[in-house]
């Protein structure tokens, strides 16, 4: 049997950081061994324990998280970091790319965005553990590539999960939208849940068929809203 991934949660709001360690429960392979609510607390942790993983948020109360990744870089260089957070700063987000990060998640997340990260990274962190010498398609999935490539003469197949007539109906329905739609409002107007509404529209985006954008209200969380691309 394998020993469980050891994760660190490093994550300002206590709320969220609980959400991120029940959704770690819901999950096999992975334990949560410390919680850290600021850039202090994160250190203490992160020399103590030697985790991993870290999950990490950007905006803490007394340091920004791409810091915490230069300190992870230091003094834990077996560590592992995957971004989650509101920010979308290109600056940063390059400063992630930059740093190797595994993964980088915007806030507000879903549990099935969540696991899908944690497991591919899971996955990669059993192929590097292998000895010998890797085949070129593990080598390639290291960094999201297909092993396959589909001929000029034949058209990609869509993702697993993807039907190409439900996409055409979130394609049109994008396209009345001038405001934008959030997965949820999405999904009750079209008859599906919000996680497959939001499946889609995230597809739409890596399509470049869509944008995305974090909207801030006066009250509440942010709310994540798609608009379609307008095509040339």
């Amino acid at each position: 049997m394998r020993t469980p991934i050891e994760v660190l949660i490093i994550e300002d709001d206590k709320r969220i950081a609980d959400i991120h360690r029940r959704f770690i429960e819901k999950m096999e392979g992975f334990k949560v061994v410390g919680t850290a609510h600021n850039g202090e607390e994160a250190k203490e942790w992160i020399q103590a324990l030697l985790p991993e993983l870290v999950l990490l948020d950007v905006y803490l109360p007394d340091t920004l998280g791409t810091e915490i990744m230069e300190f992870i870089h230091t003094n834990s260089p077996d560590t592992d970091i995957i971004f989650i957070t509101a920010a979308a700063e290109v600056d940063i987000v390059k400063h992630a790319f930059r740093g190797g990060v595994a993964d980088y998640i915007l806030k507000p997340l879903t549990f099935d965005r969540f696991q899908e990260s944690l497991l591919s990274y899971k996955s990669k962190k059993e192929t590097l553990g292998r000895d010998g010498t890797l085949e070129e398609d593990s080598i390639q999935l290291l960094w999201n590539k297909s092993a396959s490539k589909p001929t000029n003469n034949t058209p990609p197949l869509p993702p697993k999960g993807i039907d190409p007539l439900t996409r055409e109906k979130v394609v049109h329905h994008l396209e009345q939208m001038d405001g934008g739609v959030t997965a949820e409002q999405l999904g009750l107007e079209i008859g599906v849940s919000r996680s497959t509404a939001r499946r889609y529209l995230e597809h739409l985006v890596t399509e470049k068929r869509a944008s995305t954008e974090l909207l801030y209200g006066s009250v509440g969380r942010p709310e994540r809203r798609y608009f379609i691309t307008q095509q040339r």
